[in-house]
């Protein structure tokens, strides 16, 4: 069920990235979604109970995709976060051999249109040739303070089968 889940989300993440054409978001690095086992704190610093000016202070900069009280993910500016509210944020990047890769940029440079995105990242050819892993960060809220994060992956060289059941 979690691997369906992590589908989902990965599937409708990879058209949210798509969005915000002309933006250069910077992209988080390997080392980023490293939660330090001790402290369950990220690479930035931040961890359980804080709050959203830590949580910004090291993220703002990002991506940040939120789903309020379980609904759909989407794209928001910073200041509509409503971090009082229950909700999750994720943090997402795609590597493509080993390296944070803008899926805009990437489109561009392959020549490829941003709605076959999605099954060219999951072609048999094209993980023949690269690795692709889609790393993100959890952060889950309640009250206006984080009150869990987790550090997930998915490699699609290994869980390509469950988009290809997907897309049939």
């Amino acid at each position: 069920m979690k691997k369906i889940f992590t589908l989902l989300a990965s599937l409708g993440l990879t058209l949210g990235l798509m969005t915000g054409c002309g933006e250069d978001d910077p992209l988080l690095s390997a080392a980023d979604y490293e939660l330090d086992p001790a402290t369950n704190a990220t690479s930035k610093e931040v961890s359980v109970g804080d709050n959203a000016e830590t949580f910004l202070a090291a993220y703002g900069d990002y991506k940040i995709f939120t789903s309020v009280a379980g609904g759909e993910y989407q794209a928001l500016a910073t200041e509509e976060i409503p971090f009082d509210s229950a909700i999750t944020l994720l943090l997402p990047t795609f590597f493509i051999d080993g390296a944070p890769t803008d899926l805009d940029r990437f489109c561009e440079e392959n020549e490829i249109e941003k709605a076959d995105l999605t099954t060219t990242l999951n072609s048999e050819t094209f993980l023949q040739a690269h690795t692709v892993i889609y790393s993100y960060l959890v952060f889950t809220w309640e009250n206006g303070a984080i009150t869990a994060i987790r550090s997930e992956y998915m490699d699609y060289n290994e869980d390509a089968a469950y988009y290809k059941e997907m897309n049939s």
